[in-house]
């Protein structure tokens, strides 16, 4: 018997790109995983959202509208939920996706290069590739990343530090790999055929499944601890008993006309109130560390610390806001009770120089919007706005301060404000420098709710009738008139609920007599001064839908 010594240099012998690709994949999901962990428990960057956030910032307008246009339109048609939230699932998704992804192509790129060079430097050369990643990503984190808590520089040491230890391992992995190819086979006896099998062969498939095992283990400790984490430290600031409803009727309490029964809340609970952003998640804002500055043309820059604007008198006021993605009868619009201070208040304390004309509101998440100064002047309404509902903002929804504006789409006002910056002149904001409408007024729009089929009454005349009712909104412009349309026949007056505001939504009613089959309900609205909504469909880029809504039933 003779032991020979064969060098597998066929093709066959070698692990092929998908093998290659499956470590990459391992490691990846492992460090996604970790990065998890770390921002979870420690507060340090976590790169996928980073990264997500800051493409959101470097596409084109028309890429992000386009994008923006086709998750909205995939939420309704596939019924996902509201479409606030199934947004945000989606980007998170598509960030650790897109790391992900990043890391599975780069890892296999890089075990093609190792195998070309049959193993050689494995170790440098995933080093060199994580300094590649580490570099731009960790200054993509200082730069605009709103995920990290902890000091710039022990941030940057983790992100470079976990993607040098990423490509050092896949290095030493796919090195592990190649290094199969020597083995020792049995010749057999003089004069008879060699029985091939493998006696001191590094075992491929055994090494892969150690090491899908292992980095399964880091990924699963790393979103379990993360999520466990997450969850202590979910604490609501505010119990039901400290909501201002929960205490307070609602200033429309006793008018006379009652929603249709299926009608949405008129006053939107605060955990089910829109959010739409440029950011995976909320901009981390110290309440202990905030101050809003004010500084450009003004005699003397100034500093007002939360406490202080709470000083001034209080302004309450019902306001129903929307965003301007919001198609035809889509859920992101609510309505609530804000607090704040009027602008115009603050003006006296400003102290601004004779040029000056425009405020330029920055904000923590790097989201900035233009207001003139003849706008604040002429109506009090606007304000910085520090509550809703009775309690603090969320951190989700602008904590410590946001701007509300009468009349215009979410678009334009900011959150998260951080500084004023007083200017003599007009220049276009965040989404209008994108493509977005200059102005962003609110377009006059009504919505179907229900048609209560279930919830039938019968009238004097022993009629059946079915409710049916929604919302008409028009900014700060009111609702004098909704009718309704049943197939073709003539449009109907409904009944209007007194609103809770004139800057907030109408509810409406009719009761319609019953009719048995296939019935299509359409419904417009009148604005304040008489003028009708616009009944030409138009997309929600770049001013905000337009349309008549219709619902179709079946008794």
């Amino acid at each position: 018997m003779a032991l020979i010594k064969e060098s597998s240099k066929g093709a066959s012998e070698r692990p092929g790109l998908t093998t290659g690709g499956s470590v990459a994949a391992m490691l990846t999901a492992a460090l996604i995983s970790v990065f998890y962990l770390g921002w979870k428990v420690v507060g340090l960057p976590f790169v996928p959202f980073d990264a997500f956030d800051w493409m959101a910032r470097i596409l084109p307008g028309q890429v992000l509208a386009a994008g923006i246009d086709a998750l909205v339109t995939a939420i309704r048609a596939f019924n996902l939920g509201p479409t606030a939230a199934a947004a945000k699932t989606a980007e998170h998704v598509m960030a650790i996706a897109g790391i992900f992804f990043m890391g599975l192509l780069e890892g296999t790129i890089l075990f093609s290069i190792i195998r070309a060079v049959r193993g050689r430097y494995a170790v440098i050369l995933g080093l060199a590739l994580g300094i590649a990643l580490g570099i731009p990503l960790q200054l993509i984190s200082q730069r605009v990343g709103q995920t990290a808590s902890t000091a710039p520089e022990l941030s940057a040491i983790w992100v470079l530090g976990a993607l040098l230890l990423w490509g050092a391992t896949l290095g030493w992995a796919d090195q592990r790999l190649l290094a199969g190819g020597s083995r020792v086979v049995d010749a057999g006896p003089a004069g008879q055929p060699a029985r091939g099998y493998t006696a001191q062969r590094i075992d491929r498939r055994h090494f892969l499944v150690r090491l899908g095992g292992a980095t399964a283990v880091v990924t699963v400790i790393g979103a379990v601890v993360g999520e466990l984490s997450e969850v202590r430290k979910r604490v609501s600031g505010a119990t039901g008993k400290d909501l201002w409803s929960s205490t307070h009727p609602l200033p429309n309490a006793d008018a006379a006309v009652k929603p249709a029964p299926g009608t949405r809340p008129e006053f939107t609970p605060l955990e089910r109130h829109y959010r739409i952003d440029i950011n995976t998640v909320p901009p981390v804002v110290d309440p202990q560390r905030w101050s809003l500055k004010v500084d450009g043309l003004v005699e003397k820059p100034l500093t007002l610390t939360l406490d202080e604007l709470r000083r001034f008198e209080p302004m309450h006021q019902f306001i129903t806001l929307s965003c301007i993605s919001n198609p035809v009868g889509g859920d992101l619009i609510g309505t609530t009770r804000w607090t704040g201070v009027s602008l115009q208040q603050l003006l006296p304390s400003l102290q601004l120089q004779a040029g000056a004309t425009h405020f330029k509101i920055h904000a923590a998440d790097g989201f900035y919007e233009i207001v003139s100064l003849e706008t604040i002047r002429s109506d009090e309404r606007v304000m910085l706005a520090y509550a809703w509902d009775g309690v603090p903002l969320l951190p989700e929804h602008g904590f410590p301060l946001r701007i509300y504006i009468p009349d215009l789409y979410g678009m334009k006002q900011p959150k998260w404000i951080e500084s004023i910056e007083v200017t003599d002149h007009w220049e276009p904001g965040f989404w209008v420098i994108r493509g977005w409408d200059k102005v962003a007024r609110m377009t006059a729009t009504s919505v179907i709710d229900t048609v209560a089929v279930d919830m039938t009454i019968i009238n004097a005349d022993r009629r059946r009738l079915v409710p049916i009712g929604g919302i008409a909104h028009a900014g700060a412009r009111g609702i004098s008139k909704v009718e309704l349309q049943v197939d073709d026949g003539p449009w109907q007056e409904a009944a209007l609920r007194t609103p809770l505001s004139p800057l907030t939504w109408t509810i409406w009613r009719y009761d319609w007599p019953f009719d048995h089959g296939k019935h299509t309900f359409t419904v417009r609205c009148y604005e304040g001064s008489g003028t009708s909504q616009i009944s030409t469909p138009s997309p929600v880029g770049p001013s905000g839908a337009t349309g008549l809504y219709s619902k179709t039933e079946m008794f």
